[in-house]
């Protein structure tokens, strides 16, 4: 009588579970293991703002947590995917990123977001999609060999970048999916043919008004194309904006995607990123516009991506 009783109650807590989980508002932690096995594309966004407007599009919704990470699984734009915030930082994009691709079925991977303008010729409010992205805060803190002079060491040859004080740019070591040694790179390219399909995209409809009636100076656009950079810094220092605009012909800079870009390379599997300009990086006339214009970009970028998707055959 007992053991009927126990083997009724543990399938009544089972049923509890996974009708929980379905619910797609309460994610229950999962043990180690494959989650899912539908193919899916991994969607990540770095903090709660940049997701809000993808998880309201998404349907037959079903949660899982792994790690205290909230996964949610269902269709947007009729697409299977899988949805989570990396949390801010390279370190967060860069262990969440392994997490969703050890726990799930990803074909792809999707980052959108905001981050800080580069290039002078963009605005607050644009979505760009880079072609590439290398981590600018992979250096050498290079010793002062005279007042205001930095130099590296003789046998260290894999500086070959224009430094920024102390700080020289350096390519990292990795290993990656099919290759026997470890080689050293600086860029990690997005995937060709997902940035063909966002080139084709055409005009997609973006914001230059926030919920308050706060507007832009400039309409936005879609710029496909350049470079990308990532770092562990929030920059806001115009100075340290004209240098990375320089030396790596940046458009954008943030804090995840060269992390997780350098972690699809590894795994081998595709992945491309947009990012909205929420803030000029240190180079706007006044004080930093990301507490202004953060969930306008972020908006704009998820709007750029649904489009994408719906676009995706």
């Amino acid at each position: 009588m007992v053991r009927t009783f126990l083997a009724t109650l543990l399938v009544l807590l089972a049923i509890s579970v996974d009708a929980s989980a379905a619910v797609g508002a309460t994610h229950v932690e999962r043990p180690p293991g494959v989650i899912d096995r539908t193919p899916r594309v991994a969607v990540i966004c770095a903090f709660e703002p940049e997701l809000s407007t993808l998880l309201k599009n998404v349907t037959s919704k079903r949660g899982y947590r792994v790690n205290g990470v909230e996964f949610t699984t269902g269709k947007l734009r009729g697409k299977p995917v899988v949805l989570f915030l990396s949390g801010i930082s390279m370190t967060n994009a860069a262990m969440n990123t392994q997490l969703v691709l050890d726990r799930f079925n990803v074909t792809h991977i999707v980052f959108s977001g905001i981050a800080g303008g580069v290039n002078p010729a963009l605005n607050v409010g644009d979505v760009v999609v880079a072609e590439r992205w290398a981590q600018y805060l992979e250096i050498l803190a290079a010793r002062e060999v005279s007042p205001g002079s930095f130099a590296p060491p003789g046998w260290m040859d894999d500086v070959k970048l224009p430094n920024f004080g102390m700080m020289h740019p350096r390519p990292v070591g990795v290993r990656s999916k099919g290759r026997e040694k470890e080689e050293k790179k600086l860029w990690f390219a997005a995937d060709a043919k997902l940035l063909a399909m966002a080139r084709a995209l055409g005009d997609v409809k973006l914001a230059d008004c926030d919920e308050k009636k706060v507007c832009l100076t400039s309409k936005p656009r879609l710029v496909v194309g350049g470079n990308g950079v990532s770092g562990q810094a929030f920059v806001d220092n115009a100075a340290f904006r004209e240098y990375t605009f320089k030396t790596f012909d940046a458009s954008v800079l943030d804090m995840e995607t060269a992390a997780t870009a350098m972690v699809a390379y590894a795994n081998g599997v595709p992945y491309i990123a947009f990012r909205s300009l929420s803030d000029l990086a240190g180079g706007g006339k006044g004080e930093n516009e990301i507490e202004t214009f953060f969930k306008l970009a972020a908006d704009n970028s998820a709007n750029v991506l649904m489009a994408f998707l719906s676009a995706w055959k």
